[in-house]
């Protein structure tokens, strides 16, 4: 867990619901996703970035998404979900994810998004402004689980 935290500094708690067990008794592929989203906003909660965003009429919008399922995950265990910047662009950037089970003492899952700032008005992409790129550039990661 030490090195799940140096690598995710920024982490949800989730707990595992029965509901969103499959047929086959492990997390469906498809909640991932949901866990991931979780974690992606409580980054940008931490960060003050959704605020920010709105502010200057932007909104942060998936380009794509993708997820390596490293173990499978059952119902009862609690799940530490975290993210991070990986590459900052001039509209996008890209964060990853981690999903530590603590009833396995292990990183579960792995996950990555690529993420375009769109100015709302227009609903095309736009650069990411200097000051909300200076927060995300102190967030890159310098380690790869």
């Amino acid at each position: 867990m030490d090195a799940f935290t140096r690598d995710y500094p920024i982490q949800v708690e989730i707990p595992v619901a029965w509901g969103e067990m499959d047929a086959l008794q492990h997390v469906n592929n498809a909640v991932y996703f949901r866990y991931f989203e979780t974690a992606r906003l409580h980054f940008f909660d931490r960060l003050d970035l959704m605020a920010q965003l709105q502010q200057r009429g932007i909104a942060p919008v998936l380009s794509e998404t993708r997820a390596r399922f490293r173990r499978p995950v059952t119902y009862p265990d609690r799940l530490s979900v975290g993210a991070r910047i990986a590459t900052l662009g001039e509209d996008r950037f890209t964060m990853t994810y981690g999903v530590f089970s603590h009833r396995q003492q292990t990183l579960a899952t792995l996950g990555e998004a690529e993420v375009v700032m769109v100015a709302i008005d227009r609903g095309r992409k736009t650069v990411i402004p200097d000051a909300i790129r200076a927060v995300l550039a102190g967030q890159l990661a310098e380690a790869v689980v």
